[in-house]
């Protein structure tokens, strides 16, 4: 007799697989459907014959590879004033 109540393949996840179009994964990644088709040599991706997807963790890849952290860490005690940038315009009579 089968268990009914077991799925049949019980160390397989059980979420699906999400496949996102260019524009689904540019929309989940916060950046303009071009930039994906000018980087897709260097992102994570799936292509089966001519169409191209994505799967959540092809995002979660390309996520890591453009993550950034600060070089220096913030100020510890900041004043929250702000500091005028010197002038760019040229003064009159240097020249």
């Amino acid at each position: 007799m089968i268990d009914q109540t077991r799925s049949p393949c019980a160390g397989c996840r059980t979420a699906a697989l999400r496949r996102l179009t260019y524009a689904q994964a540019a929309a989940e990644l916060h950046v303009e459907e071009s930039w994906l088709r000018r980087h897709i040599r260097r992102l994570p991706h799936t292509k089966l014959g001519r169409v191209v997807y994505f799967t959540d963790d092809d995002l979660r890849r390309i996520d890591s590879l453009f993550h950034h952290e600060p070089a220096t860490p913030a100020p510890a005690a900041s004043t929250g004033q702000l500091v005028p940038l010197p002038s760019r315009r040229r003064r009159a009579n240097a020249g």
